[in-house]
């Protein structure tokens, strides 16, 4: 293959990985800090790219250059945070999740497969107590937020007011996303498991708001059986409108799921691989992600659908769900 068709082949691939509403040729230009036209005869093979521009643009666009030209090589590039001492880790962590869900929702095709271990922490934000009990879980327990370590959970902590701003834009994104997803009876586990832990630790400022998290938990089970049942995404408290996005649930009650995530958009993959509890490293590595995709559509035909069919399995799996609540409710009397 002649140099010029590598260098063209390689400008489409980025192009293949940028939204639609994104010009090729004002993304290189910005990136090398050339002028567009200087950008155009790149892509179009008339100038050859040098090593320092193509580190840039490989760098930038998360392009893994031996899998792009086929290199015998078992290394697979995989970007993510692993900063976790900011002081806006979470905040930031916030604001990248809903910066993918709209990368993903700016594709005409796009699609999120999620194997669900646990309930996904975003789907928790459609319920304002769930949502300050995740933020306080997450930056007591996980981030080990320093200013967390003394204070008690209160659902009127003023604290919760920035990240509810933020969290409201990631569900209405999520939400947005045509989703396939795929449970099993243990992925109510983890939340359920979380309000037992502080309950016993003493970390409740006021005892009521244990009964009201298992409350609350109910109702966005409730919502998500609804959900199942009508085929389609929306806010809870609210209707399913005409543009709802598509939601299909699978159960599989023989496999231990582990929280991947893949994204379809247009022609492209994206695999999130859930790390940390809270994070996600991403790849967009063809040989990996299409091998994750045969592995999921195998899942998939191992499970069973009660999104809009399968009635009687859909109600036998949540009322599993709803009695592993009211077990747990009963322990409070």
């Amino acid at each position: 293959m002649e140099t010029t068709e590598v260098q063209q082949l390689f400008f489409q691939h980025i192009k293949s990985n940028l939204p639609p509403h994104l010009s090729l040729v004002d993304e290189v230009a910005e990136v090398l800090n050339i002028s567009n036209d200087s950008a155009y005869r790149r892509i179009r093979g008339e100038k050859t790219i040098g090593f320092e521009e193509i580190q840039k643009l490989c760098t930038h666009y998360k392009v893994s250059l031996d899998q792009f030209l086929h290199l015998k090589s078992d290394a697979l590039i995989f970007t993510g945070r692993v900063d976790y001492k900011s002081p806006t880790v979470f905040e930031d962590y916030l604001e990248s999740v809903n910066g993918y869900l709209n990368i993903i929702n700016s594709f005409e095709k796009r699609h999120i497969y999620f194997l669900m271990k646990d309930i996904p922490p975003f789907v928790h934000f459609q319920v304002p107590e769930l949502s300050a009990f995740k933020f306080y879980f997450w930056m007591k327990s996980i981030l080990h937020d320093e200013s967390m370590q003394k204070v008690k959970f209160s659902l009127d902590d003023p604290r919760w007011e920035k990240f509810y701003v933020l969290s409201k834009k990631v569900i209405e994104s999520y939400n947005k996303v045509p989703t396939t997803e795929i449970w099993n009876v243990e992925s109510i586990n983890s939340s359920i498991r979380q309000i037992e832990f502080y309950r016993d630790s003493g970390l409740y400022k006021n005892d009521s708001d244990v009964k009201l998290l298992y409350e609350k938990l109910e109702e966005l089970i409730n919502h998500i059986e609804r959900q199942a049942e009508t085929g389609v995404k929306f806010n809870i408290g609210t209707e399913p409108k005409s543009n709802s996005a598509p939601y299909r649930l699978f159960v599989n009650e023989f496999v231990t799921l582990d929280n991947t995530l893949m994204a379809e958009m247009n022609n492209v993959k994206l695999t999130f691989i859930n790390h940390s509890v809270l994070f996600f490293v991403a790849t967009r590595d063809e040989q990996f992600n299409n091998a994750m995709f045969t592995n999921l559509d195998n899942l998939m035909k191992r499970s069973t659908l009660i999104s809009e069919v399968g009635e009687r399995e859909r109600v036998r799996f949540f009322k599993i769900l709803r009695d592993k609540i009211h077990a747990r409710q009963k322990s409070l009397k």
